[in-house]
């Protein structure tokens, strides 16, 4: 999968420094694979879930959420936000993963 992007990444690592090394790990999982649908990503990522567009990953044991969306038939993970759970829990991402 091509990922865009890892800066979003970094940018929250930095401010969250115990994220970085989950955040890696999801990345270097992220970047080998060759996800076709849901069900492949959940191989990887059992708790991945589906809102709306988006894919939402339980990072660090479920301190953190990535929200991402996937396209599958061009391999690309499109990375929308790294929220902590406090964020995640305000919402203000539902409105990027209407369909």
């Amino acid at each position: 999968m091509h990922i865009i992007s890892i800066k979003k990444l970094r940018d929250f690592w930095e401010q969250h420094p115990e994220a970085k090394e989950p955040l890696r790990r999801w990345y270097q999982v992220t970047r080998q694979a060759r996800w076709r649908s849901l069900t492949d990503t959940r191989r990887d990522f059992p708790h991945a879930d589906l809102t709306g567009i988006c894919t939402i990953f339980n990072i660090k044991g479920n301190d953190y959420r990535l929200v991402s969306k996937i396209y599958y038939p061009s391999q690309v993970v499109l990375v929308r936000a790294v929220l902590t759970h406090a964020e995640y829990d305000k919402g203000r991402w539902k409105h990027d993963c209407e369909a």
